[in-house]
């Protein structure tokens, strides 16, 4: 008897949306797991739609510096706005990861609000019941490690879960339907951290850290994040 075909890969795209900020061992993941496709968005034409959302399974959307409140008026996440819309219709898998959860939460009529504090390095979130359960959160602890670097959050839209919670931030995802958002960071390495503090070197001090400090919380951090991002990236391509 012959074998059976093999199974194809999951198409995913990943929507990057600020040089600096990449998705990191997500992308890297994606890259060895399923056929990527990368579009820097800030790079896009203005004219240049994005590609039709049949061509993809899966979505992932990345961060970016900018507040969410204020993608409108910038033309390539305004363009992007309505492009999620899509996404968000077409029932297909979608992750948005910082900024990219707060475009999604506000496409899902949620908002974004100052988070209680800024967060910049080393965390600890806890899976709320909702996230246990949750097929994102498969094989995960009850608490781990994540790194951040933000100020404002997401809401959970009328409808959704609260998956994880954290302090000072007590919305760290949420999922409505087809999407996941979460304010977090387990793709980022402690190369990363030092090309973001390079990029934002200012930040850390506003919550009473130095450089230094932030980019050693993640080298702390580092291995277990890793190893969580990989588990991430499986349950998302299993979702679906």
């Amino acid at each position: 008897m012959g074998k059976d075909p093999p199974i194809p890969m999951k198409r995913v795209l990943i929507i990057q949306n600020d040089p600096p900020e990449t998705l990191g061992l997500y992308e890297t993941y994606l890259r060895e797991r399923a056929a990527l496709t990368l579009i820097k968005a800030y790079e896009l034409p203005e004219s240049e739609p994005f590609p039709p959302v049949n061509d993809y399974d899966s979505f992932v959307i990345g961060p970016t510096p900018i507040s969410a409140n204020d993608a409108l008026e910038h033309p390539f996440l305004r363009k992007e706005l309505n492009y999620l819309k899509e996404i968000v219709d077409s029932s297909k898998p979608c992750l948005g990861v910082c900024c990219g959860g707060q475009m999604l939460s506000i496409v899902l009529g949620g908002e974004v609000v100052r988070s209680p504090r800024k967060e910049v390095g080393r965390y600890n979130v806890s899976l709320a019941e909702d996230g246990l359960h949750d097929p994102l959160f498969h094989g995960f602890p009850d608490e781990f490690p994540v790194f951040h670097w933000h100020a404002d959050m997401f809401t959970v839209p009328l409808g959704g879960k609260l998956l994880a919670t954290g302090d000072p931030c007590p919305i760290q995802a949420y999922r409505k339907d087809n999407v996941w958002g979460v304010i977090f960071h387990l793709e980022i390495t402690s190369e990363d951290a030092k090309r973001w503090a390079k990029a934002y070197p200012e930040e850390p001090a506003i919550i009473g850290k130095t450089v230094k400090q932030v980019i050693k919380e993640c080298e702390v951090a580092e291995k277990d994040m890793a190893r969580l991002a990989s588990i991430f990236i499986d349950n998302f391509l299993n979702i679906g």
